[in-house]
């Protein structure tokens, strides 16, 4: 594939995972974008989304936009096409070019993803990511299986840090203090957030608001949640407005996550339910619940 080539190549077709103009080589997916590459990368996507909500500040998933180093003196291109950049900070997302990331020009995002089912990844992309100086790569083999996948690559989510210009192993990111290797594999991969791996996205949000002096009554939707904590204890008269504000929260989160909602919800028999519920209880019960009915059974617990 020649540069021209490359850079006219259409966006509906095979996705390229690498090129590189000085010797035309293009890697490239061999059947195109599929459920089993695809549904880990929009599964990270959502469990991000919940660590922010309760670290109490955004955090930017920026999707397939390539990296590239750029040799102008040479007219040289070399390109990598990772499948999630994820931006602790978005404010810091904003490269030069909105297209790509230039390595050695463009502040480097805090998490690369790579969906691997051939090892390609860790043969050859990994030495790249590695020469540029990416701080920290995930590498996940999914559980679902796919016919490109060699045998003895097994299932898993391996996690690379940047030490001293080398990658090293590592059980645990570094962006994303206390979320094991283990427990990212595993949420990428279940069909619906499981209450476990909801209970390990709090804690690893608050880990992060921690450290930077935020948490859940920050975020935007569940600001008045976080505010409606502080009247607990008041006097009993304000325990209805207290279930009708919290109601008001899970409503929008259910509703965001397609689950249709009577229209008296909650009912007035589970009023108290939400009155006495624990902050984490909520948001818990309201990501993982798959109905209206199970969220209330999740309450109960």
């Amino acid at each position: 594939m020649t540069l021209a080539e490359y850079e006219a190549y259409p966006e509906d077709a095979r996705k390229i995972e690498f090129f590189d103009s000085e010797t035309g080589l293009a890697w490239m997916l061999r059947d195109g974008p599929t459920i089993p590459h695809e549904r880990p990368v929009r599964m990270l996507v959502a469990l991000v989304r919940q660590i922010a909500m309760t670290r109490g500040s955004p955090i930017r998933c920026i999707g397939e936009a390539s990296v590239k180093l750029l040799d102008s003196e040479f007219g040289q291109v070399r390109a990598m096409h990772p499948d999630e950049m994820i931006y602790l900070h978005p404010e810091r997302a904003d490269p030069v070019n909105p297209s790509f990331v230039a390595v050695g020009q463009d502040t480097y995002p805090d998490v690369v993803l790579e969906v691997d089912h051939t090892s390609d990844t860790r043969r050859d992309k990994l030495k790249l990511y590695e020469e540029w100086g990416f701080p920290e790569l995930w590498v996940e083999v999914p559980e679902t299986y796919s016919a490109s996948r060699p045998r003895g690559l097994k299932p898993e989510l391996r996690i690379y840090l940047l030490e001293e210009d080398r990658y090293v192993l590592s059980e645990e990111s570094r962006a994303f203090p206390g979320w094991l290797a283990a427990e990212i594999h595993e949420g990428l991969n279940e069909p619906v957030t499981s209450e476990a791996t909801a209970a390990v996205l709090v804690r690893v949000g608050r880990a992060l608001g921690a450290r930077e002096g935020t948490g859940p009554e920050d975020d935007p939707l569940l600001g008045p949640f976080g505010r409606e904590k502080h009247a607990e204890g008041l006097a009993e008269g304000l325990a209805e407005g207290r279930a009708e504000g919290r109601a008001g929260l899970v409503r929008r989160i259910l509703e965001r996550r397609g689950i249709r909602l009577s229209a008296e919800f909650p009912p007035p028999g589970q009023r108290a339910l939400l009155a006495d519920a624990s902050d984490e209880a909520l948001v818990t019960a309201a990501s993982t619940a798959t109905s209206e009915a199970a969220f209330f059974r999740r309450l109960r617990r």
